[in-house]
């Protein structure tokens, strides 16, 4: 059984704008998905869709082959949730979390919370009030992680921390992943984040699913093109290639993204446009983004 699964899912906020339009992909148990997009692609309604926050218009949303919404309260059990805005009870000690989320979920680890504890440097004493935001992110991952998810939701959650900061974050979900078998679903911004812990790429644009695959198909199948303006004054010609994902004009040239490794996209401008030797190079996750996020 599938851990998380988006069938051709539509959601807007507002008539005639519409943030998802059926956004179709699924993730096995144990898969870590590096979910990307720029700011309003619609990651956060995913994840929301997912925990039973929001409803589809249309498709269908199913966790372990479930509705979020009809079967809440099973669905929530089996899933750890961080958000980017989370806001923690201020007046609360870090204890009093624990021992309320230790009520909640029957799967709860004491002793996998104790570690984290010591891990995170956290006292139970503490107001959640007068923790920092670090603290509190490592308070908040703990609450998620403690009571073993079988779905981990990350939206965001290492936004605005400090390098070291991050990095607990991906060890701890690792180490979860790893010792659990958690799938992992997490939203970033921060490249090298996602390249380090995810091993498959879902990047939604426009409201569909631009992309879907995993991180060794995106170092050795696509490629970075840069087409000269002289050349091609049409940025139409380029759009109509085999392959083609996005193209953005830089200076007096075009940065052509292709479903092709290099050598193929080569020849496919010598095929197609009769145009001989056009440079073609791999391209980088953070420059795929870039370009992709910037030039569709």
């Amino acid at each position: 059984m599938k851990a998380l699964e988006f069938e051709r899912v539509r959601r807007a906020y507002t008539r005639g704008a519409e943030v998802l339009r059926s956004v179709s992909f699924s993730m096995e148990p144990g898969q870590v998905v590096g979910l990307l997009g720029k700011n309003g692609a619609g990651k956060t309604t995913l994840i929301r869709l997912a925990l039973g926050m929001l409803e589809p218009q249309d498709g269908h949303v199913r966790l372990f082959g479930m509705d979020p919404r009809e079967k809440a309260v099973e669905v929530k059990r089996r899933v750890g949730y961080v958000a980017e805005d989370q806001i923690l009870p201020p007046g609360l000690t870090v204890g009093d979390l624990l021992d309320l989320h230790r009520g909640l979920f029957p799967t709860w680890d004491p002793g996998m919370a104790r570690d984290l504890m010591e891990r995170f440097e956290l006292l139970r004493g503490a107001r959640i009030r007068t923790l920092s935001k670090g603290q509190a992110r490592r308070v908040a991952l703990l609450c998620a992680v403690a009571h073993r998810p079988e779905l981990l939701l990350l939206d965001e959650p290492a936004s605005g921390l400090d390098p070291a900061a991050r990095q607990e974050f991906l060890e701890t979900s690792i180490r979860l992943l790893n010792e659990s078998g958690t799938a992992i679903l997490f939203s970033s911004h921060y490249m090298t984040d996602v390249e380090r812990m995810a091993d498959r790429i879902v990047m939604v644009h426009d409201g569909t699913v631009l992309l879907d695959n995993t991180l060794d198909e995106l170092r050795e199948g696509f490629s970075l093109s840069l087409v000269s303006r002289d050349a091609v004054p049409d940025r139409d010609v380029l759009v109509a290639l085999h392959g083609c994902l996005g193209v953005r004009v830089r200076a007096d040239a075009w940065h052509v993204v292709l479903r092709l490794p290099p050598a193929e996209a080569r020849e496919e401008f010598r095929e197609k446009l009769g145009l001989a030797d056009v440079p073609c190079r791999a391209i980088p996750l953070e420059d795929m983004f870039v370009e992709l996020a910037g030039g569709r």
